[in-house]
């Protein structure tokens, strides 16, 4: 059994998180330029540690899909064409930069480092996974 990746996929940031190789805790990874996703995925997924990827899919208040997947739809169709025997499972992701920002607060986390949006990025993609395991 392998790592789960999640993705909080955005137009300019992507925050990512990662399982243990247990699936027992979801961690921030990082916040990547969107622009260099691609790569980064073909260089990471070629190690084998991951097995099952889950990506953000932002819906509105009446679960239709929000405009944002305009983006996230053509990433996930070059994801399924090269890694086809990928799991790519989208996730419910609504108000996770909300509940990002607060976990911060109850951290902590300092005014001025709230406001870095790759720090949100990742640890909104965490909520995500975070989300994820509960279901599981």
């Amino acid at each position: 059994m392998g790592r789960i990746l999640a993705i909080d996929y955005g137009q300019k940031r992507t925050g990512l998180a990662v399982t243990d190789m247990l699936r027992i805790t979801a961690n921030p990874l990082l916040t990547i330029d969107t622009n260099q996703l691609q790569q980064w995925l073909t260089n990471e997924l070629a190690k084998g540690e991951i097995d099952t990827v889950v990506i953000g899919y932002p819906t509105q208040l009446n679960g239709q899909p929000s405009d944002s997947m305009r983006y996230i739809t053509p990433f996930m169709g070059w994801f399924k064409n090269h890694f086809p025997t990928m799991p790519l499972i989208p996730y419910d992701e609504r108000f996770t930069s909300t509940i990002a920002h607060q976990a911060m607060i109850a951290g902590g986390m300092k005014k001025k480092d709230r406001q870095d949006k790759a720090v949100v990025d990742k640890i909104a993609a965490c909520i995500i996974l975070e989300d994820y395991l509960s279901t599981l």
